[in-house]
């Protein structure tokens, strides 16, 4: 079965997320920044040629056998289905057409959403405003794992079945942890799939319908561009609970390795997000970061320090702050309470900032690098 996780619960914090005051404290030394705050109007010409492709693929499939066509769903459409998902991503913080038009983002996400064959796009923006307003909240950020999850989850093999099962879990969980009432805009988002994947299904038959589910599943699931689900927030190195990607293959995922600049500034579009490291870099330079999501997933299986549990997790109100309480025995200045003290951010700086070779729970050197001594500036 493998090697059992050794986290028996996620790493509580009792500080606020860092990316606000970083926001502030990054603004104020690099004005220069706000300038970075456009809309992307060769962004929707990309997402038009990939949802394009899609239909081509539909028409290809059809006459293709059905091993081939399901190679094929996962080697380039699941590829490009993933990347729409992470294009709907960008869409949701209204980089398409800017916050003056919002709607217009909304209907253009429908569009993105086309090819992926299941309506999701309104549902994700409907939630993902709440991991950037709640990262790490019990209850509010359905991005975390449930403790079931956690503990059901507690081995190599049972870890390859979670993350084949992911897709399973991003639609499911909400419902389970956080379940908000279905918008308009959500009817209007399944009435346009409905008529895609059935004029689909009218022109060319059942297989190509099946090239795009099937490609949506598979490359959600275990597929190398699914290591950024894992390397996102994932506490490799004990104390951090944002990590960028700099790898080739953010050339086809919009960006999405830059993850920490992501957090840090949300409402800059992704093709921008590779000038904030240029602009900022004694903000992001002494930051863990990662080269291979393959890596990334590898380490997620076999690393028994490396789990569903292994993420930063806060009691948080629904203003953002983190709730601090002598009944929980609430820490000051980042020590828990039991008065070990946290590796986690206290007062601006990361525990002691160190890399253990490997399976350790306060880092991994193979495959993960860190830069400096672990300082991040004007974190909270």
């Amino acid at each position: 079965m493998g090697a059992k996780v050794s986290r028996e619960d996620f790493q509580w914090t009792y500080t606020d997320q860092p990316h606000g005051d970083r926001r502030k404290a990054m603004l104020k030394k690099y004005p220069q920044i706000k300038q970075l705050f456009v809309t992307d109007n060769h962004f929707t010409y990309v997402v038009a040629a990939m949802v394009a492709m899609q239909v081509v693929m539909c028409y290809l499939v059809k006459d293709m056998s059905w091993p081939a066509a399901i190679f094929w769903a996962y080697v380039f459409g699941g590829s490009i289905n993933h990347s729409l998902t992470l294009a709907i991503h960008d869409i949701s913080h209204n980089t398409a057409f800017g916050y003056h038009h919002s709607r217009w983002n909304r209907y253009f996400g429908m569009f993105a959403n086309l090819p992926i064959g299941v309506p999701m796009s309104i549902g994700f923006k409907k939630y993902h405003i709440d991991h950037h307003r709640y990262l790490g909240g019990d209850n509010l950020d359905v991005d975390l794992p449930t403790e079931w999850e956690g503990r059901f989850f507690g081995n190599s093999f049972m870890k390859i079945i979670w993350l084949f099962l992911n897709p399973l879990f991003y639609v499911l969980r909400p419902l389970a942890v956080n379940p908000k009432p279905i918008t308009t805009l959500e009817i209007h988002n399944l009435f346009i799939q409905l008529l895609f994947d059935g004029w689909i299904l009218h022109m060319w038959g059942v297989k190509p319908v099946v090239y795009l589910f099937a490609g949506t599943l598979l490359s959600l699931g275990l597929h190398p561009i699914s290591g950024h689900f894992i390397s996102e927030h994932y506490m490799y190195t004990q104390g951090f609970e944002t990590y960028s990607y700099y790898g080739s293959l953010n050339l086809i995922t919009f960006n999405v390795g830059y993850h920490v600049e992501h957090h840090d500034f949300p409402a800059i579009p992704s093709s921008k997000l590779p000038l904030m490291k240029k602009i900022a870099p004694d903000y992001y330079d002494e930051l863990p970061f990662y080269t291979s999501w393959c890596k990334v997933l590898w380490d997620f299986v076999f690393d028994p320090a490396i789990g569903p549990f292994a993420r930063i997790r806060r009691d948080i109100d629904l203003k953002g702050k983190t709730k601090v309480s002598e009944s929980n025995g609430a820490i000051q200045n980042g020590h828990q309470p039991n008065g070990v003290k946290q590796n986690g951010i206290s007062n601006g700086h990361v525990g002691n900032g160190k890399i253990c070779s490997k399976g350790s729970s306060n880092g991994i050197a193979n495959g993960h690098m860190v830069n400096g001594n672990g300082h991040v500036p004007m974190q909270s």
